[in-house]
Formats: C-alpha cells, sequence, structure tokens
C-alpha cells in the first residue's frame, strides 16, 4: 500500500497526490520526523499540521485500524537536536534536567486529558506512548471546520441562541480540566473548530509552560484571547485564566473581532462594541462578558459556576420571582391566604404575572441602561464597531515586518536582529502562479500587525512550490545532460529512450516521446525524451 503523506489516500505510483496535490518526491525538513517514519511498529507518520514551543502535530495512519489519526510529537523549540532522516530526539548535556522536566510535564498533562474523553467539547486522546527520546500523543482524526471559517459564513457573527448551545460545553470541558488540575489556557478562535454534527471542539492543548512567559519554552499566546497575567514572568494561571479566554472568544463569536490586546487594555480597558451590538445582545450577556473580560483579576467572574449562571437569564429570573414570594407571603394574612382572591385570581397567578412583568421590564430597561451607560465606559458607545476602531489611537510602535518575496534564510536572517520574532517555516509548501519557487508567498501574523514590547510572536510563512503547471522546454539537438538539467529546474522529471537518426549526432536529444515543446505538465511529472544513438551502420560500412 503506497500512502500520500500530505492526506494518507493510497495513490498507487502517482508522484503527485491526485487527492490533495502532495509531491511524494519531496522531503520533511528536520527536525521533523522523516515522512514514513514507523511508531510503535504501527503509526506510519506523514506531514506536519501545525508546531507551538512545545510539540508538533502530523497526519499519521493507524495500519492496526486504517484509520487517519492525528500524531503529537514533544518537540521544545531550542532544547532538542535531530540529525536529517532520523527519529531519535538528542539532547545537550546541559539542557536534559529541563528537557527531562517539561517531557514529565508534557506527558502528565495528555495522561489526564485523555481521561476526559467523555466530554463532548475536548478532543480524543487514544494513545500516550515514549518513542525516540520524546513522547507521542495520538489523537483523533475528525472533519472540522475552523470556527473562524464558521462566524465568517454566519454573516460575520453569531446570534445568542446560536453561539449559547456551542458555547456552554467549553464551560464544562474547561471546569473538568481545572478540576483535574490543568487548564487549556488557549481559548481563541484559532483553536475552536466545529464538527459535521454543529458541535464545539477545542484544539490546542499545551501545558502551563508553553503559555505563560519565563518559562524555558516559547510561549505561544493569541493575541486578543490570552489574559493580561499570561504575559507576566512565571504568573500561576488558574480558573480565572481561562474565563478570560473564553469571554474574548465568546466575545469574538457575537461581534465579529476581538478584543484589543491585553497589554493594550492595561492602558485603555474598554471593550470596542457598537452600540448595534449591544442592542442586539441580552443585558445579561453583555454584562457577564464586562465581568470575564475585566483587566483586574480581582473584578474578573471568578469560577465557573458563577460564569454558566451570569451567561443564563434564568438565575435573575428566578431570584426575582423568590424575592416577590417571600415579600408576598410575608403580608399575606391568614384571612388573605384563601384560594381565590375577590376577583376570582389565585394568588399564585398573581406572582406568576408579577414575576413576568418585572422581568420584561427590567430587561426594557436594561437594554436602555446598557444604551446610555455602557457598563461604566467598559463598551465604546459608537453607532459602528468600526468607527470606534478607527477612533482609536493610532499605533506608533514595533509591527511585524514583511517577508514575503523573500527567501526562508533571508527571512530567518532578517528577524534574528528581534528577540521578539521568531520565523517558523509551515510544514507544507503550496503551488503559486504569483510567486517564484523559494520565495514566501505568505505569511501570519501579517506584516504591520502590532508587537509590544511584552509580545513574544512566531511568524509562520508559507514558502511557494512555484506554478503547479511547468512548461517543456526546447530540446531538439540539444545534449541530454542539459536538457535533463533544465527539466529538472523545472521540477519535471525525465528519462531516456533511444534510436538511430540521420540527422541528430548521437549523445544528443531528438524529441519528446509524447510532447512538444511548450506543452505544460504538472509539477513532479515525467516526460520521456528519445535520444540519438547516431547513423545505424550498414553492412556496407561495416565491411569499409
Amino acid at each position: 500500500m503506497s500512502l500520500c503523506m500530505g492526506c494518507m489516500q493510497e495513490i498507487g505510483d502517482n508522484k503527485i497526490c491526485p487527492s490533495c496535490g502532495f509531491d511524494t518526491t519531496e522531503k520533511q525538513q528536520a527536525p521533523f520526523l522523516p515522512y514514513g517514519t514507523i511508531l510503535q511498529n504501527r503509526y506510519i507518520v506523514g506531514a506536519g499540521i501545525d508546531t507551538n514551543g512545545e510539540s508538533t502535530r502530523y497526519i499519521s495512519h493507524d495500519k492496526q485500524t486504517g484509520d487517519i489519526v492525528i500524531i503529537c510529537e514533544f518537540l521544545p523549540i531550542g532544547l532538542f537536536s535531530r540529525d536529517e532522516g532520523t527519529a531519535e530526539v538528542k539532547i545537550n548535556y546541559e539542557n536534559r534536567l529541563v528537557y527531562n522536566k517539561l517531557k514529565d510535564d508534557f506527558l502528565n498533562y495528555y495522561k489526564i486529558l485523555s481521561e476526559l474523553r467523555e466530554l463532548s467539547a475536548l478532543m480524543n486522546v487514544h494513545n500516550i506512548f515514549e518513542e525516540n527520546n520524546t513522547v507521542y500523543v495520538v489523537e483523533e482524526n475528525e472533519d472540522l471546520i475552523p470556527f473562524e471559517e464558521y462566524v465568517e459564513r454566519s454573516n460575520g457573527h453569531l446570534e445568542w441562541d446560536i453561539a449559547r448551545p456551542l458555547f456552554m460545553p467549553v464551560i464544562s470541558a474547561l471546569e473538568a480540566l481545572h478540576k483535574r488540575g490543568i487548564g487549556h489556557y488557549a481559548i481563541a478562535p484559532k483553536n475552536m473548530y466545529i464538527t459535521a454534527t454543529g458541535k464545539v471542539k477545542i484544539s490546542g492543548f499545551a501545558s502551563e509552560n508553553e503559555r505563560k512567559r519565563g518559562t524555558p519554552l516559547k510561549s505561544q499566546l493569541f493575541s486578543g484571547s490570552a489574559a493580561p497575567e499570561q504575559y507576566d514572568d512565571n504568573f500561576p494561571l488558574d480558573d480565572i485564566t481561562d474565563i478570560y479566554g473564553f469571554c474574548a472568544t465568546l466575545f469574538y463569536a457575537l461581534t465579529g473581532h476581538m478584543p484589543k490586546s491585553a497589554v493594550e487594555r492595561r492602558k485603555d480597558s474598554r471593550l470596542l462594541m457598537s452600540t448595534t451590538t449591544v442592542k442586539r445582545l441580552p443585558p445579561h450577556v453583555v454584562s457577564a462578558l464586562a465581568n470575564g473580560l475585566q483587566v483586574e483579576r480581582e473584578n474578573r467572574i471568578t469560577d465557573f459556576d458563577e460564569l454558566r449562571s451570569q451567561l443564563s437569564v434564568a438565575h435573575t429570573a428566578k431570584a426575582i420571582q423568590d424575592e416577590i414570594s417571600r415579600t408576598a407571603s410575608m403580608n399575606l394574612s391568614k384571612n388573605e391566604r384563601k384560594r381565590k382572591t375577590s376577583n376570582g385570581m389565585s394568588h399564585a397567578s398573581i406572582i406568576i404575572i408579577a414575576a413576568a412583568v418585572t422581568v420584561l421590564v427590567l430587561g426594557i430597561a436594561g437594554v436602555f441602561w446598557l444604551m446610555q451607560n455602557p457598563l461604566a465606559g467598559m463598551f465604546a458607545n459608537n453607532t459602528d464597531a468600526s468607527v470606534s476602531s478607527t477612533q482609536s489611537t493610532e499605533w506608533t510602535g514595533a509591527t511585524i515586518p514583511n517577508y514575503v518575496g523573500m527567501t526562508y534564510e533571508d527571512a530567518v536572517k532578517s528577524a534574528e536582529g528581534n528577540s521578539n520574532i521568531t520565523i517558523y517555516r509551515t510544514l507544507n509548501d503550496e503551488y503559486s502562479d504569483d510567486y517564484a519557487e523559494g520565495k514566501i508567498m505568505s505569511q501570519s501574523p501579517a506584516a504591520g500587525s502590532k508587537i509590544t514590547q511584552e509580545d513574544s510572536v512566531v511568524v509562520s510563512i508559507c514558502v511557494s512550490k512555484g506554478s503547479q503547471m511547468r512548461t517543456l522546454p526546447k530540446v531538439e539537438g540539444e545534449k541530454l545532460d542539459s536538457v535533463a538539467s533544465d527539466i529538472a529546474a523545472q521540477g519535471l522529471l525525465a528519462t531516456a529512450e533511444y534510436e538511430y537518426s540521420d540527422k541528430v549526432a548521437e549523445g544528443r536529444v531528438i524529441r519528446y516521446k509524447e510532447h512538444v515543446e511548450g506543452d505544460t505538465l504538472e509539477y513532479g511529472s515525467t516526460v520521456i525524451l528519445i535520444v540519438s544513438k547516431g547513423k545505424e551502420q550498414t553492412n556496407t560500412q561495416s565491411s569499409n
């Protein structure tokens, strides 16, 4: 069975995968596992999917079940080395204690995660094992839609009635994690997905070492959803930290944009939410977002029960009804506690109607209050979010440079002088008609994105493989070695067949076998060259 290392589908003898376009002639760059590496005599490792400062994930094939799975490898940047084409991780003597401590933290984290498979919002962990001096985690592979794409398809934001059933299971998942002594600490739109059945799945799991500053790892924090304390060296993270990330992601889902970064909000804590959005959302949801996104930890929602309660209107209605019932029962005399009042209505009916009217009045009053005094300055009171953004102070600090159009090597050299930027090449290059082979065709975050002094940014770059369709060069009368080199430069492969020719000298190319100059073929295709053996000798010529 021949598998594509890009999608794990069978491809037979094809050099280019017909399903995903993966080029089977390429090698996976060190320090990542070589294509086709077999782990535990069971898992075939393919192309890398994503990476952070602690680990790298690969698409893989389970030979035992025949399933496509995801394998996460503990691979802490800067603390190991791996020779080209090998799987064994090498640790420098001076890094061994730090490496082993981080590896144990990673292993314990995923062991706990694997025990919570009953929670629908968490990725299922099927297997954990140690090999090659590191740790591997086998995760379930599902057909998922990125949450950002899902929101974009939904007119750029979700209504509360849609968002609520998506986000409530996330609270339960986070609550379960923290009860076991670990957290997520990277709840963000980029780490959430929607399943084919319309449920939320959380990704982006990593130990606490990866989600805060001051550890040996190159921290990965998501601007806008990372809590302020995550930017402080070795600040203890807890459920209050995850509540901030949860509320920031819910804020994005309901408004279509992220809050400002925590570093910026320490200077200006306002949330940019338009008056139109405030009117559209239930008052208790707006209030919960404000409370969950407080910059100062002591002002923030402190536990998941309280978060769940503040996002539910039921607790407000029940409190009002309980208070009305209590007051009514205190004032009723024995004679008044008859089954019917003089107008024929029961006291219970009066209480229920009063409660309903009170809730309605309070709801209307709440909307009016939010419009007039939006949580004491927490929200920008503009008629449109874009207006609110344009009125913000112009950023004059450092920004991410533009690496598009540069080679990977030049980009790395360019970033060497900036300690806040790490260049990381995506694990799969892509075809492009606009950028020459070897040139950077895209980057994330985009050029011009803000960098504060506290930020540490990993810039992910994608390198062009050039155009997918390649043009056949002129070959007639040229030397075979020269022609083969020209064809290889086009990303094509050449083989030769030989025949006699009265017109073309020996060793020179007569023509293509099945193509002509100027034809276009897909990158990686093979062409056959007809090469001259010179003039065929006759018997007369031989006797002379």
